[in-house]
């Protein structure tokens, strides 16, 4: 086969030529599409289920929400392993999948299960699935600078302008807010007036959850014009709130003001976000979705960062905290300086051996072209470019010219002697005469070594087969280190 193969090559050498052009250029263009990031993503395949429950302890948490919630997703299809977590007031589960499951299918095995067990959960209680990010989403990280505005009129601006905005970028799965104080109407009941007046304390509770809301009514017509009657009853202010009526008990009227203080206030906080030591501030994560271009996508959140701070308040503006683009940029430019100062190096020390111009550039061809053809598989396989796979394509260059020297300066030698003038020999069509043989020794000289220098490659592929067979993130590891040394040497042979 590997005579065969020699031997049409050198037949059509045009054709091999232009077919070397053709996918030099094709991995240009699969250079361009390949997801870039500086850190590869080694973490496991998992979906996150989570459920909050204000107020209750973790024990309650476990006994109630985590326990039943694990012990009905452990039936779905492709499951590695499922773990459960109990805090106060919230509970995470983690479902871990097999490697090879895509995630998206099983994030819907997981919502079609939670379908069911919810109905064992305690009444208005509702898990939801966490984003469709990875351990490695977090790519960018800003905060709002805001000179003379309190905390919580940040934290407001931060969840109803800017984070829906950002959320709308091609990429993002989920843009986290940070720091401030959530606003909220904040009732502080008296236990002395509610036995004054002799009103139950469900009663209050009632009133709060059906006075927040808007009716709606019928149409009717008067004097030939329609009219459509609704109710308006959504809060406003603590006026709003003051004005409830809970109820009349004794023949006195009760309203909420009567036996109870509100205020406006912020939600309990588990932590604060501080800026350099200078004070609390108030930002947001973007969160990267599953398989996305870090790169790009940062490059679209700052575009997208540019349009709504013309939106913003007067002297509020975007300050950045940790954006991923610059460790992914001096990454790249890093590896990729190594490449082409190896290639470089290669280069000279064949030029150096072989003192030959024509036999070096036969070498010299392959660096850039299976360097390049790395990146179509990349590509085709799923793997993205980081530090970890340009290094195995950095380690694999060595190996790419071992077996063309070896080739290239043996043909080189015998087709020198084989063109030694016979002076014996005819002179008429020297020129014809002398082609043809170049080709036939030349074809015997390729044929001969083809298949001795066939073999080291494939023994360089088969001595890392045993790192593929490891699983979890040694498995992910290997695929993204060695991978690409072996795919940027598959075609030496």
């Amino acid at each position: 086969m590997i005579e065969k193969l020699v031997s049409v090559s050198l037949r059509n050498r045009l054709i091999v030529l232009m077919l070397a052009a053709g996918l030099f250029g094709w991995s240009i263009y699969s250079l361009n599409r390949n997801p870039i990031d500086a850190i590869p993503d080694l973490s496991e395949n998992q979906v996150i289920v989570f459920t909050e429950w204000m107020g209750r302890s973790p024990q309650v948490i476990e006994d109630q929400v985590t326990y039943p919630l694990v012990s009905n997703l452990q039936g779905i299809p492709k499951i590695k392993n499922i773990r459960g977590t109990s805090m106060f007031g919230m509970s995470f589960v983690y479902v871990i999948f097999e490697d090879n499951t895509d995630i998206y299918w099983a994030r819907t095995r997981v919502l079609e299960r939670l379908n069911y067990a919810q109905r064992l959960l305690p009444q208005g209680i509702t898990p939801t699935l966490g984003p469709d990010g990875t351990g490695v989403g977090h790519i960018f990280w800003y905060h709002l600078e805001a000179k003379g505005m309190d905390l919580g009129e940040q934290r407001a601006l931060q969840d109803w302008y800017v984070k829906f905005a950002l959320q709308t970028v091609p990429g993002v799965s989920e843009v986290a807010s940070f720091g401030g104080f959530q606003k909220q109407y904040q009732i502080t009941i008296d236990p002395r007036k509610l036995n004054y007046y002799g009103v139950p304390l469900m009663d209050v509770l009632n009133t709060v959850r059906t006075n927040n809301n808007d009716v709606g009514g019928r149409k009717f017509e008067l004097s030939d014009m329609g009219y459509i009657v609704r109710g308006l009853g959504y809060i406003k202010s603590i006026k709003d709130v003051e004005n409830m009526p809970v109820g009349t008990y004794r023949s006195v009227p009760v309203r909420m003001k009567d036996i109870a203080t509100v205020q406006m206030g912020g939600d309990l906080r588990l932590g604060i976000f501080d800026m350099d030591g200078q004070g609390e501030v108030v930002g947001g994560i973007v969160v990267m979705r599953y398989g996305e271009n870090a790169d790009k996508v940062i490059g679209a959140v700052k575009e997208k960062m540019k349009e709504v701070e013309k939106g913003l308040p007067a002297g509020v503006k975007f300050k950045v905290s940790y954006d991923r683009s610059t460790l992914i940029e001096e990454a790249i430019d890093s590896v990729k300086g190594t490449l082409i100062e190896e290639m470089v190096a290669v280069s000279v020390i064949v030029l150096v051996f072989l003192f030959h111009i024509r036999s070096a550039l036969i070498i010299l061809i392959q660096l850039p072209i299976s360097v390049a053809i790395g990146f179509i598989l990349l590509e085709t396989f799923g793997i993205s470019s980081n530090i970890m796979s340009l290094t195995g394509i950095a380690l694999a260059i060595g190996v790419v010219v071992d077996d063309g020297i070896v080739m290239v300066e043996n043909a080189y030698r015998h087709l020198s002697e084989a063109q030694q003038p016979d002076p014996s020999a005819e002179t008429i069509n020297n020129h014809s005469v002398q082609s043809t043989h170049t080709y036939e020794k030349a074809n015997e000289l390729v044929s001969r070594w083809g298949r001795g220098c066939s073999f080291p490659p494939l023994w360089l592929w088969l001595r890392f087969c045993p790192c593929f067979c490891s699983r979890a993130w040694k498995a992910s590891c290997f695929r993204r280190w060695l991978g690409p040394k072996r795919l940027s040497c598959w075609w030496m042979p």
